[in-house]
């Protein structure tokens, strides 16, 4: 479907909202912390499908209506409930849910935003640590919940948390669930930066709106390099650099990108 500059979709457990290029999903159950049931993990994917092919949208703006971020699994949806006879599948729950969710910030070709406004707990700090830069309030929290229900960090917060704070304290975070403060997050390098409460909502803004504006192509195979950095070789991680310097050299963008640093004007890039 088509959408125009500005366009609001109606969905019950989210926000949608286009402006500018950047599209702000906003998770809004704030009577529940955010956490995730079922609806809301489908309604996302949802709103995720329309972002990537409505044609306009060129940065993903992730945030949450309320106090909290996001409270990770709500724990009174049905598909983790303890209350019946047999035991839950939670593992169907991050094969069906969760780690599809997660495959998708991730592999997203434009920059994801998270405007941390509050505690991201559980697989809300998993869904935060998804995103390509994390802009916190100073209030915002980080908590690895998992183990106080006897569960281990997922939807990818095993893999981000260590390599972005190392081994001891990703360690000590997932085994003690304790709050980590946004501005210890940022001191420790787990998260971009912080920002006073009520500054929050127009810096990351006019942070994605930016992102928005540049050669969102290019953007998309940074994040595609430096995510999967870590797997490679240096003499692989070479091999691919050249190969996508081949592929983006080909770009309208690349193209505009010299000529206005030759004019010495602005570059108005269109992402291809």
């Amino acid at each position: 479907m088509h959408h125009d500059k500005n366009t609001k979709v109606e969905y019950q457990t989210i926000t949608l909202e286009k402006n500018n290029g950047v599209a702000k999903l906003t998770l809004n159950r704030p009577d529940k912390m955010n956490s995730f049931n079922v609806q809301m993990h489908e309604e996302i994917q949802n709103a995720l499908d329309n972002i990537v092919s409505d044609g306009v949208s060129r940065c993903l703006l992730l945030t949450g209506n309320g106090r909290g971020f996001c409270a990770g699994q709500d724990l009174c949806d049905r598909a983790v409930s303890t209350e019946t006879t047999s035991r839950p599948d939670l593992g169907l729950s991050v094969e069906k849910y969760y780690n599809p969710l997660i495959r998708r910030l991730t592999g997203m070709k434009m920059p994801v935003i998270c405007a941390l406004n509050g505690v991201a707990a559980g697989a809300g700090a998993s869904v935060a640590m998804a995103c390509d830069i994390v802009i916190a309030a100073k209030s915002a929290s980080f908590i690895l919940s998992f183990c106080k229900v006897g569960l281990v960090p997922d939807s990818g917060s095993s893999w981000h948390f260590t390599r972005a704070l190392g081994l001891p304290r990703a360690k000590a975070l997932a085994m003690l669930g304790n709050k980590l403060s946004a501005e210890q997050a940022e001191q420790w390098g787990l998260i971009y930066q912080v920002v006073d409460n009520e500054d929050l909502v127009e810096q990351s803004m006019t942070l994605a709106t930016h992102l928005a504006t540049q050669p969102t192509q290019a953007l998309g195979q940074i994040k595609q390099l430096l995510n999967t950095s870590f797997d490679h070789s240096l003499h692989d991680q070479l091999e691919r650099e050249r190969e996508t310097m081949q592929h983006l050299g080909k770009s309208d963008d690349y193209q505009e990108g010299v000529a206005a640093f030759m004019e010495k004007r602005p570059a108005q890039f269109n992402g291809q």
